[in-house]
């Protein structure tokens, strides 16, 4: 194996180029230095071995009888010394020594290359980490400029801007750092990987590698807001009925949560629970403050009265607003903390204002409403379960509540007791049984309603509704006179 093959495998190894990769390069490269020289490189033509031990370069000219062009043609006289089955109009390949070429060329030559190796290289790195924007990354402290940190990534080189790190944080020379990957830059020498410590995205994964529960999707996190150095508030909800997902996020003893506070160097974490009622949800979003109760002072403008007592006023707020501020953030909704006295002045009542949301909501229902007769449809229901009930026969609601009563469902192969409370739960928070007598009743009275606007008395002339109080025709003028049969 010749020198160039070894120098080939060793830069494709250094650089993490394909050979065929470099193969193009070196081929570009001969071809500039041959342009160089003989002024084209439309007729070069570059062959290497198929070990890659060697490379030759040919000059393909075309047989004339009258050269005009020495670059491209060639004499029929001087062909045939090279080959003498050549005729005018024939293109013949000549052997080209690369010690031909010009000493400016063969440095116009290496330039190419060496730009052309760094070019290939930068797109690879960049084609490597764009996909991984969103995603967590480990370095080292390298150096720091204008307060901005570069970090040491490995085969790039990444940045930690000052508006992307937290106020809690300070680095010394090969400090290990971990961050969130934002953007990818190109830059003169390669690429650059910008950084983030602050993005709230930084926490979510962070707590995601901590809780098996969310990897697993029992749990799942509805949204997280954050002041980067301060406090984050992280949204959960649980999609298994007996699975407490703030319970889960804290882990036993706190040591989940404890593992979050820590990478993010003792900023405070509220985890709460996400419930669709705002009333519930602001509730919760307020904490660690009591919330004795949330008004609904405008559904549509989504705008909110949370009323607390004297001894948690302070603490909804939130120094400098922080706590009712992120709390915002995390309903969307625009919340204005009393405390039960003010709130005691402006003379509210939860019932005027809750008709509002409720008539927001049911609006938003009634436009998607969609009737739920089976098992399946029901909302938060194991679909595991459902399916094997459906296997069973008794996927339909009535049809289940009978098999519950008659003791047939707890019968059905990998569904117990629990599965079946858990399903009734459902069925009595969502689901209403109307009653066939009153179903007869209404179909009754609406008949009878249909029956007395059908009957009624006509002009025999021009066909106006009459009543049998009338001898004239208010339209026609007709006289009548009813009889009794």
């Amino acid at each position: 194996m010749s020198e160039m093959a070894d120098a080939i495998r060793a830069l494709a190894a250094e650089k993490g180029l394909s050979e065929d990769s470099i193969r193009q390069t070196v081929e570009n490269t001969i071809k500039a230095a041959y342009k160089k020289t003989f002024g084209t490189s439309d007729n070069c033509i570059v062959k290497f071995a198929d070990d890659m031990s060697d490379v030759t370069v040919y000059s393909r000219k075309t047989i004339v009888d009258g050269v005009y062009d020495p670059s491209q043609e060639i004499e029929l006289e001087e062909a045939l010394k090279l080959s003498s089955e050549c005729e005018i109009g024939d293109e013949i390949d000549i052997l080209v020594d690369p010690h031909d070429f010009e000493r400016s060329a063969v440095t116009t030559g290496k330039q190419m290359a060496h730009q052309g190796f760094n070019e290939r290289y930068k797109d690879n790195l960049y084609n490597e980490y764009k996909d991984k924007v969103g995603q967590i990354i480990i370095g080292y402290y390298q150096r720091e400029r204008n307060g901005n940190i570069f970090v040491d990534l490995g085969k790039v080189e990444g940045m930690l801007p000052v508006k992307f790190q937290s106020p809690r944080e300070t680095y010394s020379k090969n400090d290990r750092i971990k961050a969130l990957i934002v953007d990818i830059k190109k830059t003169n020498t390669g690429i650059q990987v910008i950084l983030s410590r602050s993005d709230p995205k930084f926490v979510q994964d962070t707590i995601e590698n901590e809780v098996p529960e969310i990897s697993e999707g029992i749990v799942s996190v509805y949204k997280v807001v954050r002041e980067a150095g301060y406090r984050s508030k992280i949204a959960v909800y649980s999609n298994k009925l007996d699975v407490d997902p703030v319970g889960a996020c804290v882990g036993p003893k706190g040591v989940r949560i404890q593992a979050v506070i820590r990478e993010l160097e003792g900023e405070k974490i509220d985890i709460l629970k996400y419930d669709e009622d705002p009333h519930v949800f602001i509730k919760n979003a307020l904490s660690p403050a009591e919330v004795t109760q949330v008004v609904i002072r405008d559904a549509e403008k989504k705008e909110a009265l949370a009323i607390v007592p004297e001894s948690s006023f302070s603490l909804a707020i939130g120094k400098q607003g922080q706590n009712v501020r992120l709390a915002n953030r995390l309903c969307d909704w625009l919340i204005d903390v009393k405390t039960e006295e003010q709130a005691a002045e402006l003379d509210l009542t939860e019932s005027d204002t809750r008709k509002a949301a409720e008539s927001l909501f049911n609006d938003a229902a009634d436009d998607s409403y969609e009737e739920v007769t089976t098992v399946s449809q029901l909302p938060g229901v194991d679909q595991k379960i459902a399916a094997l009930l459906k296997d069973a026969g008794i996927d339909d609601i009535e049809k289940f509540m009978a098999a519950v009563e008659d003791g047939s469902a707890i019968k059905v192969q990998g569904v117990n007791a629990d599965d079946i409370e858990a399903i009734n739960k459902i069925i009595s928070e969502n689901v209403e049984f109307e009653d066939e007598e009153e179903k007869t009743e209404d179909a009754v009275v609406e008949s009878s309603e249909e029956t007395q606007e059908e009957e009624g008395y006509f002009c025999p002339e021009c066909g106006e509704r009459i009543t049998l109080d009338m001898t004239h025709c208010p339209k026609c003028g007709a006289e009548f006179v009813f009889e009794e049969e």
